[in-house]
């Protein structure tokens, strides 16, 4: 099996445990709040319905997917909010269910076929196939630790973060560019554990920059989906430590990220 189709194959398990997760909630559940302010579940699934389908639109249509960049230049702060709005107001539970189903079924099909070489468009550079599946898979996890948290379920942590981790290693000068801070010249070493006691490792073995902690929590950390006060990421070096707190793994402005629990804990007691 080609490098390509195990991430495609990844991609799909894990929008597969988020369908399982979703599929048997009440319709009421879906219009429970999750940790992204102002997005209910039913938000994040409109999220990534969306997402999918521009995805797909960018890999079969590039000359229209064009004039979806445009828009995105056009309102850079909303249209990602506007795009899951419109079809949570449009669509019941189960349909947008449905229609997520179908789209991210056409997507793997379309990266499954596009040929070797090719390279999609996207908001930023363009990327290819593995990458594009690399992103989705990202972006469902994310999104799908959202909704988890919002129903207060416990996901157990996968060999597919090992994905998410590598977009987080690679996306460290972005997320220096996005902020408009120079990048450091030097590459660090990132040594990452996973849940069955791995060890994933990025970087020269000699950096001096280093940053070491359980694989979950990397992810939750580049993410964006909780705070590095509650996380056990370490950072060795002044550069290492200053990236810890800027790290994403995602396109676009920096978010606001999560609070330390303890700050939201005094926040829910208000």
């Amino acid at each position: 099996m080609s490098d390509v189709a195990a991430v495609i194959d990844d991609l799909r398990e894990e929008s597969d445990e988020l369908d399982a997760l979703v599929a048997a909630l009440e319709p009421g559940r879906w219009r429970e709040a999750t940790p992204a302010e102002g997005w209910t579940v039913a938000h994040q699934i409109a999220h990534l319905t969306w997402t999918d389908a521009v995805a797909l639109l960018a890999a079969t249509e590039p000359e229209r997917f064009a004039d979806e960049v445009a828009k995105a230049l056009a309102a850079p702060e909303s249209f990602v909010d506007e795009g899951a709005e419109a079809l949570v107001a449009a669509h019941t539970p189960d349909a947008l269910l449905a229609r997520w189903r179908e789209g991210r079924r056409r997507l793997g099909e379309a990266l499954r076929d596009a040929p070797a070489g090719t390279r999609i468009p996207w908001y930023g550079p363009p990327m290819s196939v593995a990458s594009m599946a690399t992103a989705r898979l990202m972006e469902t996890w994310a999104h799908g630790q959202d909704i988890a948290d919002a129903l207060g379920v416990t996901r157990a942590p996968t060999a597919r973060l090992r994905h998410v981790a590598r977009i987080g290693v690679r996306a460290r000068d972005y997320a220096y560019g996005v902020r408009g801070i120079t990048a450091p010249v030097e590459e660090f070493r990132v040594e990452l554990r996973t849940p069955d006691g791995a060890l994933l490792t990025y970087g020269p073995e000699g950096a001096a920059q280093r940053v070491t902690g359980p694989l979950l929590d990397f992810c939750l950390l580049v993410t964006q989906r909780a705070h590095r006060a509650d996380l056990a990421v370490t950072a060795e070096g002044r550069e290492a430590d200053q990236w810890l707190s800027i790290a994403q793994a995602f396109a676009g402005p920096p978010g606001p990220g999560r609070p330390p629990r303890a700050e939201q804990a005094v926040r829910d007691d208000r």
